[in-house]
């Protein structure tokens, strides 16, 4: 294969995260419309995330976060986003810029992103959408419980 100067993954990785930005930016002015809501998955120690100390020694990799319900503050700019979220009761200012990204999925709508890290970019390919779930089987402990059948002698 032939050497890529034009750098396509890493326009296309910066493309999707835009459509996160796009995405924050509505819900920046106009709140969360019917189902959807967001999970952003980011890399905790990247360069320009600022999070609380305990969250950082809780996830020392990686975090998800939900924008749903209870949110505060946010703001959204051209390379981060800020959002106040509370954990053990109290409200915490995250600063996460679009680049520690690592997934975003708004199952309201069931539409998902991957995204690599700078550090992966040889390790992994360029960022795809993710599919839907698929639907989700019932577990044996939820099945109704079955009459014993006794042993043929």
């Amino acid at each position: 294969m032939a050497k890529d100067f034009i750098g396509y993954q890493a326009l296309t990785d910066q493309a999707l995260r835009g459509v996160v930005r796009d995405a924050l930016r509505r819900i920046e002015k106009s709140g969360l419309i019917g189902a959807h809501h967001f999970y952003l998955t980011f890399k905790t120690h990247h360069e320009g995330v600022d999070i609380p100390d305990f969250l950082k020694e809780q996830y020392p990799d990686e975090m998800t976060i939900i924008i749903q319900h209870q949110y505060w503050a946010l703001k959204v700019k051209d390379d981060y986003f800020e959002v106040t979220l509370t954990f053990k009761k109290l409200p915490a200012p995250l600063h996460i810029p679009f680049a520690a990204l690592t997934a975003f999925f708004d199952p309201g709508v069931q539409f998902g992103l991957q995204f690599r890290s700078e550090g992966d970019a040889k390790q992994q390919p360029a960022p795809v959408m993710v599919p839907p779930p698929e639907p989700e089987v019932a577990q044996a402990e939820e099945a109704p419980p079955v009459a014993a059948q006794p042993k043929p002698a």
